[in-house]
């Protein structure tokens, strides 16, 4: 195979020998510039002066002497021209943010009528004229409006009269506003690419210096396929004056056949303009050559990319000076997913470059916007915003200053913390936190922030190549924006700016290492123009990706881009149809690759390209299914044996009184022994996480809190219904503080709180009103104690051995009344009253484990054993269903209380020393209970195969 800029480059030598240098190569993208100097240098063989190369633009631009103008100074352009007609007509200014979409179609379409010298004056006239006929004639019958409206179905379905007004005033400006705003840019020495394109077919070219300091040589256009108008007047203006050569790309097997869509704009530049290729011998690779194609279906996105490693080998274009082999990615968000999967042995070549956006650098740069933003509604940083600072790769904070920042978030559970506190920290915090007032401003600290981050990393020696190259290409970006936007943005909306640097930012791409001839090339499909390979894989060849099914956002409807020649959906698919076809016309092993999988932005469908190929090229075409099986294990019970000699060694430290069992450890091993395991063994915990979402355990905290302040000056006092009623008109400030001391470490709060915290504060304090009601009820009482904590001994038998653990907990409250001493626990979840036999409490596989009951009635065994007192009564106060007064447990119709009681206390004694003791028999391994509703809640069922 021999590739086409091979050939071109033979000929070029044939042709012109020494004046080479005197003759400018246009091509129509870069990359084959690269690969046209090697073949010169392969063929000359010895020192040469190398013509001058050039993009189709970059030859464009040369020949006007005006400076292009960049997007930001079209857009403020257009938006200040826009507003001065808006104004003229009597209406209100846009603002920039609401323009902006706008803005960006109207410069497209504009570049469009340029660059295929459409007159524009004409052209929106007449969208004026439609648009008026479909206001005007809407008494028509349906087959009469649908005739009229062809025109404009995109805009009007002849219902929507406001909005048709708005259109037909919006088309009445439009022209003035074209030709004001090239006026205004002109004005200032700039122009537009497409200002140049039709500059340039309006103008005698032999006439321009530009032009002419090629006389010696010629101007050779390489590897062109669709022009727009303005490019074929230029080429064949050019060519009536023989100035320039042509090599078109060709083979007879789409050219000359007027069914095959790839030979349309050939055809066109060969047969209608006339333009005569060098290479008249259109040649007939497709057929004459032999191609082997494989296609392989393969059922996700990604999963596409995970057969790269099958369809290249290994070694593979290694020892080549120019690679053989191409992976053209057709859908180029496959780009991230090939490189990860692709063998780090093979020499890869990425010419597409690295998105910024999909890079650590760029979110720090927008983290810090998001930062701007945060500050200048409140000078406050929100805890998200500042966590995913001090976390971020490439801070350059030490281990020890993001655990003490994150350690002090966690204790203070701060929302929002000031922008104060974090600069005094110094340092990184200091430069990150500086507040920006103006928007103009912005660009040039941003500038600040990441030149200094780069020079702190660079320091520290701990910055990646790829980062400290996606550092540079961000601060150059930032450069040239901050020249670009600073006359502009001044008075301009703060949001609206912070906008613009994102989205810059997100264009930005960084070229990858790589040698750009050998080696694997990695590219999208336009930048394979001009180049040819022995072996081709495509990637994501799905219908809707190639060709596309979409043009592109344009206020003309596709009926008037007929009319006038503009590029319409067709054109597209012989565009994507060319490429492929002409990639394929010299390869020999080709493959296609495309996701079955059907969802909502993929079809399922392979390209319709490889459909029509297989029905008519008559290549060798083998199928193959990449296969991802999903099966599912059967699922494996999870059992801890006790005997493991670190599993015995935690044991022990609970027998040596080493370590304490609380009533809370003993119902979760109660109600699922493995949750035990792991949370008290293992001691596997959850992540503490600061959080603005009021957990349920957080109101119950909360609420006990509450509680305590309202008695903490009683203790020993006798509490009256008249005390009661005064407790309550501090109430709210009791809620307030306990709040406060929850979510923060701190009694004191803010003055005011948000909507949500608001609503957790009235409910604790209804909760708070529910139990002084029942205390007002039972009054008079004398508070014992509060938050009482108990610490005494369980003595059980285990395997013949008598053995002893230690209890600990608090007990909320401890009152007398009526001589009768009461263990009161705070309940705010769903806890019941009722119980079944004590037996069946301490079931584990069982459906009657009552948590409320265990914990209440240990409290007052250990209470009763540390104080010496009997006949005390375990009371819950569950403020969901304490309404009714009721706050006894009941077994049937018995209520847990005097004679009941105390025969239930010794069965009670005795059940939790046998659970006790089960808890510690290394027999008996820690598993799930087989009831589900027994560990409904708990963290960690994906660890024990329940989740």
């Amino acid at each position: 195979m021999t590739p086409f800029l091979k050939e071109v480059a033979e000929d070029l030598v044939a042709k012109f020998g020494d004046d080479l240098q005197y003759c400018a190569i246009v091509f129509n993208n870069n990359r084959p510039a690269t690969y046209l100097r090697k073949y010169l240098a392969d063929i000359i063989k010895k020192p040469f002066f190398s013509p001058s190369i050039f993009t189709i633009q970059e030859f464009f631009a040369g020949s006007v002497k005006e400076k292009a103008a960049d997007f930001y100074l079209q857009f403020f352009t257009l938006l200040k021209i826009y507003n001065q007609l808006l104004e003229e007509e009597g209406l209100p200014q846009m603002k920039s943010s609401q323009f902006f979409p706008l803005a960006k179609i109207m410069l497209s379409d504009f570049a469009q009528l340029d660059n295929d010298l459409v007159d524009a004056d004409k052209l929106y006239q007449e969208m004026e004229d439609v648009a008026e006929i479909n206001l005007e004639f809407d008494y028509l019958s349906k087959e009469q409006y649908e005739f009229l409206a062809q025109f404009w179905q995109s805009y009007s379905e002849g219902k929507h009269k406001k909005q048709q007004a708005l259109f037909i005033k919006m088309w009445r400006r439009m022209p003035k506003l074209y030709h004001r705003f090239h006026e205004e840019l002109k004005a200032q020495n700039y122009i537009t690419n497409g200002q140049v394109y039709r500059h340039l077919a309006n103008t005698d070219l032999s006439k321009l210096d530009f032009i002419r300091s090629f006389d010696s040589g010629k101007i050779i256009f390489v590897g062109f396929n669709a022009l727009t108008r303005a490019e074929a007047k230029v080429f064949t203006q050019l060519q009536e004056a023989g100035k320039a050569l042509f090599y078109f790309d060709t083979d007879s097997y789409y050219v000359e056949d007027e069914l095959q869509e790839a030979g349309l704009f050939l055809r066109k530049n060969l047969n209608q303009l006339g333009l005569k290729n060098v290479f008249e011998d259109l040649g007939n690779s497709f057929r004459s050559e032999q191609h082997f194609v494989d296609v392989y279906k393969v059922q996700g996105q990604s999963a596409q990319a995970k057969i790269l490693n099958q369809v290249i080998d290994l070694g593979e274009a290694q020892n080549e000076e120019i690679g053989t082999t191409a992976i053209i990615l057709a859908d180029e968000s496959l780009l991230m997913p090939a490189l990860q999967t692709i063998d780090d042995a093979i020499d890869l070549n990425v010419t597409m470059g690295f998105a910024l956006a999909s890079s650590t650098v760029f979110g720090l740069a927008d983290l810090w916007l998001t930062t701007q933003l945060e500050l200048r509604e409140n000078d406050q940083v929100t805890y998200q915003t500042l966590e995913a600072f001090v976390t971020h790769p490439l801070t350059g904070l030490t281990s020890k200053m993001k655990q003490n920042v994150q350690t002090a978030l966690l204790k203070e559970n701060v929302v929002n913390i000031e922008r104060t506190r974090l600069q005094k920290q110094g340092g990184i915090f200091e430069k990150f936190y500086q507040k920006v007032e103006d928007p103009d401003n912005l660009v040039n600290e941003l500038l600040g922030v990441m030149r200094y981050l780069l020079l702190r990393l660079s320091t520290q020696q701990t910055l990646k190549k790829i980062d400290a190259d996606l550092f540079v290409e961000t601060i150059e970006e930032l450069t040239r924006l901050n020249d670009t936007l600073k006359q502009f943005v001044k008075e301009e909306e703060f949001h609206f700016v912070v906008q613009l640097i994102q989205k810059s930012l997100q264009g930005v791409a960084v070229p990858l290492s790589g040698d750009p001839l050998k080696g694997v090339q990695l590219m999208g499909l336009l930048e394979s123009r001009n180049l040819n390979f022995d072996k081709v894989v495509f990637l994501g060849f799905n219908e809707g990706v190639i060709p596309k099914t979409s043009m592109g956002n344009s206020f003309i409807p596709d009926s008037i881009r007929r009319a006038y020649g503009l590029p319409v959906l067709e054109n597209l698919d012989a565009i994507s149809s060319y490429m492929v076809y002409r990639l394929l016309q010299r390869a020999k092993y080709i493959n296609f690759i495309y996701n079955s999988l059907t969802d909502e932005s993929n079809t399922g469908e392979v390209s319709r390209i490889l459909k029509q190929l297989e029905y008519e090229s008559g290549f060798e075409f083998k199928y193959a299914s990449l296969n991802l099986p999903v099966s599912t294990e059967q699922q494996e019970e999870v059992v801890i044996d006790k005997k493991d000699p670190s599993i015995q060694a935690a044991l022990q430290r609970y027998l040596r009184k080493e370590k304490v069992l609380s009533p809370s450890a003993l119902t979760m091993y109660i109600s699922n022994p493995i949750d035990f395991f792991f949370r008290y063994i293992a001691e596997i915990k959850e992540p503490e996480e600061v959080t603005a979402v009021i957990e349920a355990n957080q109101i119950g905290s909360i609420l006990h809190k509450v509680m305590e302040y309202c008695y903490e000056k009683e203790i020993n006092k006798e509490v009256t219904a008249e005390i009661i009623k005064l407790k309550r008109k501090g109430i709210k400030n009791m809620v307030a503080k306990a709040f406060n001391y929850v979510m923060t470490n701190k009694e004191e709060g803010p003055l005011e709180y948000s909507g949500m915290q608001k609503v957790i504060l009235a409910i604790v304090e209804a909760y708070a009103d529910i139990i002084l009601n029942k205390d007002e009820e039972d009054a008079p009482f004398r508070i014992l104690s509060l938050e009482e904590k108990i610490s005494t001994e369980l003595e059980f038998e285990l395997n013949g051995k008598m053995e002893q653990i230690k209890l600990f907990g608090f007990i909320d409250r401890i009152d007398e009344r009526n001589g009768v001493t009461r263990i009161i626990d705070y309940k705010t979840g769903s806890d019941k009253l009722t119980f079944s036999e004590i037996e069946k409490v301490f079931d584990t596989n069982g459906k009657h484990i009552n948590k409320a009951l265990i914990q209440t009635l240990i409290y007052t065994y250990a209470y009763e054993k540390q104080s010496g007192k009997s006949g005390v009564e375990p009371n819950l106060f569950v403020v969901k269903t304490m309404g009714d007064g009721n706050v006894y447990f009941r077994s049937r119709k018995s209520t847990l209380a005097e004679a009941y009681l105390e025969e239930i206390k010794p069965l009670f004694l005795l059940q939790l020393q046998n659970k006790v003791a089960e808890l510690f028999d290394l027999n008996v391994p820690f598993r799930a209970s087989e009831v589900p509703d027994n560990y409904v809640y708990s963290i960690y069922k994906t660890l024990f195969g329940k989740g």
